[in-house]
């Protein structure tokens, strides 16, 4: 039977948190090279189960995926992945990759079995060959898939488990069932129903995963919701199943998605939401709650993080700066056209309320060959076959799954507004095709990449001033200087 799980102690927090960024420009090499250096890196967590599927289908370069795969606990489950993806050739010219199973509302064990793979994959690669702590960024959003994920994450050893867009409440009670093998339920959300109507209930057994091949006590890991205001903070943080073990408070600065702004949506002249006061958390509140908590979106100096000290905070998160240095999962060429763009003065990056299926404002940097272009957005054509981001609903057939980045008459078909398409770009497959996974279509049709960067880059004078590539550990190295001597003292 085994133990109970432990979690690591308080006192490890580090000052400095990689932001998760999906998907996988935050991978295992970035995170591994921040842990590296005493700090926190942190694997984005969205889409792995697609990533080891694509991974495995292009030859998997260096045998990495392979190697994570041989200590999965239940080698039988390792291996008909194996057999079902991997390609020692890799796919010939023009060949689509081979399309993975989906996650449903009512289970679904291979969609589940490859979820928890990948995460495994991802987090066991990230903590190989250092003893550093290492983290893994969720999206609330994503209802289906958080369960197998983080006991994925978990069987590997992850040490933190970051989660936001929406109300993570649950997380902290799902960590812990997760760490003791415990059958989990968790509440989906579904639209469209009836007023009054229970949540879905979605099944995940750990343990009939691994048909009863447990390998051992697990420890728990600490858990940090994402949150723009106190206000969230303090709701999470009044009731102990609910409370997370810490915080971080994310501005509209950051990269990737934003919460939008309080009160009605403006727009100003160039089309991007306006934020205001109530926009701008409360610090003294946050330390009210007697719970660490880290600073996001426009911290990427020293003075910076000098003053998120001072202010009471753990330390800092920092995105951009990690995104754009030579351990990030982003393609070269995209990587070293926005550091060239923004070392010139010519880089323009929107914050645009219309990208995300979600309706979360999305930074979109406007590159040539990317969907922010509207010709090359115009010309691609609007397909749902991965959907992450799909919601459950009831539409006049009964449950169904709907993105409004879907096909138009499709997402009205589900009793959707077309109204709601406008816009809509697909993140799930423009963001896969930024890290060099694109799908392939027919007559030569690839998807084009989508890529999200905070607006403010205004770091990369100081942090590399001769414009010469650099590392994670130069960003760590840069920064530091700030956690050793605070703003205040």
């Amino acid at each position: 039977m085994p133990q109970p799980p432990t979690t690591a102690p308080a006192a490890h927090h580090p000052w400095l948190i990689q932001g998760g960024m999906g998907v996988g420009v935050s991978g295992w090499r970035l995170a591994g090279a921040v842990s590296g250096e005493g700090q926190l890196g942190v694997v984005s967590g969205t889409a792995l189960d697609v990533v080891l599927a694509r991974v495995l289908q292009t030859g998997d370069p260096g045998g990495h995926a392979r190697r994570a795969l041989a200590a999965f606990p239940l080698p039988e489950l390792a291996q008909a992945a194996l057999d079902l993806y991997f390609r020692e050739e890799g796919l010939a010219d023009g060949a689509a990759m081979r399309t993975t199973p989906r996650l449903r509302a009512t289970g679904g064990s291979q969609a589940e079995i490859l979820t928890v793979l990948g995460n495994f994959v991802e987090v066991w690669l990230a903590k190989e060959g250092h003893e550093g702590v290492i983290g893994i960024n969720y999206l609330e959003k994503i209802q289906l898939a958080t369960a197998p994920a983080m006991f994925g994450a978990i069987l590997a050893g992850v040490d933190y488990v970051l989660v936001g867009a929406g109300v993570p409440g649950h997380i902290p009670a799902l960590a812990s069932r997760l760490a003791r093998y415990e059958r989990c339920v968790s509440k989906i959300h579904v639209e469209g129903g009836p007023q009054g109507e229970e949540p879905l209930e979605h099944l995940f057994d750990p343990a009939a995963l691994l048909a009863g091949h447990l390998p051992g006590p697990l420890r728990r890991p600490h858990v940090l919701a994402i949150v723009s205001l106190p206000v969230l903070a303090t709701y999470l943080a009044r009731d102990e199943i609910t409370r997370p073990d810490g915080f971080v408070i994310e501005t509209s600065q950051a990269g990737g998605h934003s919460a939008p702004p309080r009160g009605p949506m403006r727009l100003d002249e160039e089309g991007e939401p306006v934020y205001g006061p109530r926009d701008n958390p409360d610090l003294a509140k946050m330390s009210a709650l007697g719970l660490p908590f880290w600073l996001a979106g426009g911290q990427a100096s020293p003075e910076a993080v000098a003053g998120a000290l001072d202010d009471g905070a753990a330390g800092v998160q920092i995105g951009s700066a990690f995104a754009l240095c030579e351990e990030s999962g982003m393609a070269r060429h995209l990587r070293e056209e926005l550091l060239d763009q923004a070392r010139a003065g010519t880089l323009s990056v929107r914050n645009d309320p219309e990208a995300s299926p979600t309706s979360f404002p999305f930074k979109v940097a406007d590159l040539p060959g990317t969907v922010a272009e509207p010709e090359v957005a115009e010309a691609r054509r609007r397909v749902c076959d991965l959907g992450f981001l799909r919601t459950p609903v009831r539409g006049p057939r009964g449950l169904a799954y709907r993105c409004a980045a879907e096909p138009v008459a499709a997402y009205v078909r589900k009793g959707g507004d077309a109204a709601d398409t406008k816009g809509r770009q697909c993140l799930c497959n423009g963001l896969l095709a930024t890290i060099g996974l694109a799908q392939r279509r027919p007559h030569g049709r690839v998807e084009p990449p989508l890529v999200t960067i905070g607006k403010d880059l205004s770091f990369l004078p100081r942090l590399a001033p001769n414009a010469e590539p650099y590392t994670a550990a130069d960003v760590v190295h840069w920064l530091a200087a700030g956690a050793a001597r605070p703003a205040g003292r």
